[in-house]
C-alpha cells in the first residue's frame, strides 16, 4: 500500500511555520531564519492566503530595492497556493509538485492545516520506498528472500 500524506505529517509533525499578511518582509525573513526554512505559510486566522518563499523574496523585494522592512508579506507573497489533502498518497502530491513547480504543499483536512510537506519530503519517501522494493528483488533474485 503507497505511503499517505498523512503519514508524512504525523512522522515529522504537523508544526508549520506561519506569518500574518500584515507582517513586513523582515520579519518574515527573521522567522524563516530562525526555523530554517524556505518558505512561511501565510495565514489569516484560519485561512491560507498565501505562501512566501526565498524566491519572492529575491525577486519581488530584493531585486526590486524594496526596503523588506517596510514591504508588508501580502504584498509579495504567492497567491492561489494550491492545498492536498492528507489522505493524497505521496506520488499524488509528487505529481502535484512536479506539473506545477510548487516545492511546498500545505496538508488541510476539513478546511484545517494539519501540516506542510515539501518536495524533499516525497522525495525522500519515494526513494525509501524503492530501496526496499530493490532489496527484495535482489534477494529473491539472488536467493536470499525468505519467502
Amino acid at each position: 500500500m503507497e505511503m499517505l500524506l498523512s503519514d508524512i505529517i504525523q512522522e515529522k509533525g504537523g508544526r508549520v511555520t506561519c506569518i500574518d499578511p500584515q507582517a513586513t518582509v523582515m520579519e518574515a525573513v527573521k522567522l524563516m531564519k530562525k526555523d530554517r526554512i524556505g518558505a512561511l505559510l501565510v495565514m489569516d486566522g484560519e485561512a491560507v492566503v498565501g505562501m512566501l518563499t526565498e524566491r519572492d523574496i529575491v525577486f519581488r523585494v530584493i531585486a526590486e530595492e524594496i526596503d523588506p522592512s517596510t514591504i508588508k508579506v501580502h504584498k509579495v507573497m504567492s497567491k492561489g497556493v494550491c492545498v492536498i489533502k492528507p489522505r493524497n498518497t505521496v506520488r499524488e502530491a509528487m505529481q502535484v509538485v512536479t506539473t506545477k513547480r510548487f516545492r511546498h504543499l500545505p496538508v488541510v483536512s476539513d478546511g484545517k492545516l494539519v501540516g506542510m510537506i515539501s518536495s524533499g519530503d516525497l522525495t525522500r519517501k519515494i526513494v525509501a520506498e524503492n530501496e526496499g522494493v530493490i532489496d527484495t528483488l535482489y534477494d529473491y533474485i539472488y536467493g536470499t528472500y525468505p519467502g
